[in-house]
């Protein structure tokens, strides 16, 4: 039986009267993703109709999930929110503390080791407020999540911004920062502008040795990593409905790579089959009562010119196997095309490391196909020209391929298994030689491949592909192999090609696990303590921030003037840092080290306006901070792309900025600023990003007169005392600059006024 079942079954009740009156109240036919939208109202009952990219709706979500480096900082704030127990399902994985090095036993026995205080922290909040937890070594949160608690047609956050994995089981699920967690968590509504539609019609059905990932990997050269921001991205069609399910989560995993909101596909076969081949059944059963309700009505999918913003057409028979990369997920290069690009750009044509696995690609066809390249190795006499990683995505999914023979597959070749973790996907990943800063070339599954994100070198450059072409990359060692055309020499002399990937959608034998990993909560955990080292290295007791004092910011000083790309990663690495992850004071110390100071082009290096030296972000900023003087930090395009973490908000907030005034936000980045009781606000006029200087003061001259749709005037004034006057937007409603009144929106549940 599934988790919370009985959930579950509400929201199918209530869905077929929500979705007619939503309907009606339209005027036409509803997508699947308007459905799913309108049934999860927080009102209930539509009462009217919502403008898409205009309106800001409050929703309940069914439930939430949170990973364990997001999840200390959410929960420690959920201690500070003084609830006795989560209001909805909600759950923590912990999959982000375990560091891959040498294998999966070896690395997961010294993970427990080194982080068993955050690991007992969240086990004993997890038990006292009723959160069900998924213990180290059990799997990756998205994995976790789509084999035991997504559901089609339901609603829920994350705080992990590839939540959005969950929509290959028809669900919208999207990526948060951590308050927005606290809030659903203590049972209040959670705000989202209504989203535009983006439909992408699926013809034809993959084959060969094209996969869904390839799928993802070519919306992203077509959409860039911005061109999905403020929309949903709904798939339909033939090539749709004849896809995996699983492969269905790797394309919406990958979505958060071109900044939308989250994907989703309408429910089929596929996703029925993969609900009870995961011993649910029963979810199956209550899906298939309202199936009709669980996709897009058949008009919609006939023109969906008219009921869509954008929509692009993709046809899976001809579309060819795809290497996105480097340094962004969105250089979409055909791989007969890569060996030609790879010389053009001067990229390194060896390939050092193949790594598969991760969170977007780990599933059990995923595996299995892949293990299908890798036992040609054996039989056709070849070698692995590169390094080469697995990570399976669950311990339900590793036990099971462990069973049909896949590892002894991998062990053959030489191949390492990690850990059911995150691992190099998100820099926990201890590769020896990394820090000699060496141009190479690496290729994996994962789904983001910023500069310095698998090992720390700004000089790795990694190529995103499926599971399958990956390990036939690996094989061959070669950049430039094209396994549809090329051949490779064996042991023997002899020219031999390598056979397209097969492997079934789901294990002939089902899905089994000696443990699984899950702890279930106590049934009553008022006599619970939880207890936090006032000396501890990693987790620190939250302090509320202070509320606005009602007056213009005036007087504040110029912290960075952020070039080019600067995602969360920029901001607030990971990688060893996430070691940090529960205690703000510590973890501020990587604020923006990696943002490129538009005035030197260096990293980790600004002036001090009070000395006159350059020192590193943090220290320039604990230095303002000390002296009271406020600082501002400014910033390009997409400013805050990549993972949900809302460190890179808390982290301005504590060091004392008050305001990041950029060119344009990433979503999830935007909110946790305002989230935090900063201002995230964008120049009315981009090229006035020229106009500010090194020296800069900063002055607020109409801050007291705040208000919804009315523009900021800031003052900069230069070192030579003249001065340039710039309008600044924002998008705060009410609400939101109620936040900001507060010092943030937890003061404001804390105080029992949110």
């Amino acid at each position: 039986m599934a988790f919370d079942i009985d959930m579950i079954k509400k929201v199918y009740d209530n869905m077929t009267t929500r979705v007619d009156a939503a309907r009606e109240i339209v005027g036409r036919p509803l997508t699947l993703t308007e459905k799913i939208l309108y049934n999860h109202l927080w009102d209930g009952t539509p009462s009217k109709a919502f403008e898409r990219g205009t309106d800001y709706v409050d929703f309940a979500p069914d439930r939430v999930a949170c990973q364990d480096a997001t999840a200390q900082m959410a929960l420690l704030q959920f201690m500070h929110a003084g609830k006795s127990q989560v209001a909805v399902p909600t759950t923590v994985h912990c999959d982000h503390l375990i560091q891959a090095k040498v294998d999966a036993v070896t690395d997961l026995a010294r993970a427990k080791t080194q982080s068993n205080e955050v690991f007992d922290f969240l086990s004993s909040v997890s038990n006292k407020y009723g959160i069900g937890f998924w213990k180290p070594g059990a799997g990756i949160i998205h994995q976790v999540v789509l084999e035991n608690y997504a559901f089609p047609g339901g609603m829920m956050i994350g705080t992990d911004s590839h939540t959005v994995n969950a929509g290959g089981l028809g669900m919208v699920a999207i990526g948060v920062g951590g308050a927005d967690a606290v809030d659903v968590m203590s049972g209040m509504a959670w705000e989202l502008k209504f989203p535009k539609l983006i439909g992408i019609k699926l013809t034809g059905k993959l084959s060969g040795w094209t996969a869904p990932k390839d799928v993802i990997l070519k919306v992203a050269g077509i959409l860039t990593v911005k061109g999905g921001t403020g929309a949903i991205v709904e798939y339909f069609g033939e090539g749709a409905t004849s896809m995996s399910c699983t492969g269905k989560g790797t394309i919406c995993n990958m979505g958060a790579e071109i900044g939308a909101t989250t994907s989703t596909f309408g429910y089929d076969a596929s996703m029925g089959r993969y609900l009870r081949s995961t011993n649910r059944a029963d979810v199956a059963d209550a899906a298939d009562k309202v199936a009709d309700y669980l996709t897009g009505d058949p008009e919609v999918y006939a023109n969906p010119e008219k009921y869509f913003d954008q929509v692009i057409e993709i046809n899976l028979s001809e579309l060819e196997p795809h290497l996105n990369g480097p340094f962004t997920p969105d250089l979409a290069t055909p791989i007969s095309k890569m060996k030609e690009a790879a010389i053009k750009n001067n990229w390194p044509l060896k390939i050092q490391v193949g790594l598969i696995g991760s969170c977007t690609n780990s599933s059990y066809e995923d595996i299995a196909r892949a293990a299908s390249i890798a036992k040609q190795v054996t039989d056709k006499k070849l070698k692995l020209k590169s390094k080469f990683t697995i990570t399976p995505g669950s311990e339900v999914v590793r036990y099971t391929i462990e069973r049909d023979g896949f590892i002894d597959t991998f062990d053959k070749i030489g191949a390492t298994v990690f850990a059911n973790a995150c691992g190099p996907c998100i820099g926990m990943w201890d590769r020896e030689g990394a820090e000699k800063e060496e141009r190479n070339t690496i290729v994996h599954s994962f789904n983001r491949n910023f500069s310095k994100r698998a090992d720390g070198n700004p000089n790795t450059m990694a190529f995103v592909g499926s599971p399958e072409l990956v390990t036939a990359m690996a094989i061959a060692g070669d950049l430039g192999f094209n396994p549809l055309t090329d051949t490779l020499i064996n042991e023997d002399g002899e020219e031999v090609m390598l056979e397209a990937p097969t492997g079934d959608e789901l294990p002939e034998k089902g899905f089994d696990a000696e443990d699984p990993g899950f702890q279930a909560p106590a049934a009553d955990g008022s006599g619970i303590q939880v207890t936090v080292s006032e000396d501890s290295e990693r987790l620190q007791l939250l302090a509320p921030f202070a509320p606005w004092d009602g007056k213009n910011i005036t007087g504040a000083k110029l912290l960075i003037k952020a070039f080019g790309k600067c995602t969360t990663d920029h901001i607030s690495m990971a990688g060893p840092w996430l070691r940090f992850r529960g205690h703000l004071d510590n973890i501020s110390n990587n604020m923006l080290i990696g943002a490129i100071n538009a005035y030197t082009q260096k990293t980790n290096s600004v002036k001090n306006q009070l000395t006159g030296t350059y020192d590193a972000v943090p220290a320039v900023a604990r230095a303002y901070k000390a002296a009271g003087v406020p600082s501002i930090v400014v910033g390009d395009h997409n400013y805050g792309e990549g993972s949900s973490r809302e460190h890179a908000a808390m982290e301005p907030r504590f060091l004392g900025v008050k305001a990041v005034l950029v060119k344009s936000f990433a979503r999830i980045h935007e909110t946790n600023l305002k989230k935090q009781g900063l201002l995230g606000l964008t120049f009315a006029n981009e090229a006035d990003y020229d106009k500010i200087q090194e020296d800069d003061t900063i002055n607020f001259t109409d801050l007291v007169d705040f208000a919804p749709g009315k523009p900021l005037t800031v003052e900069f004034v230069h070192a030579d005392g003249s001065k340039d006057i710039i309008m600044a937007n924002h998008t705060y409603n009410e609400g939101q600059i109620g936040w900001f009144v507060a010092g943030s929106a937890l003061n404001l549940i804390a105080a029992g006024k949110a």
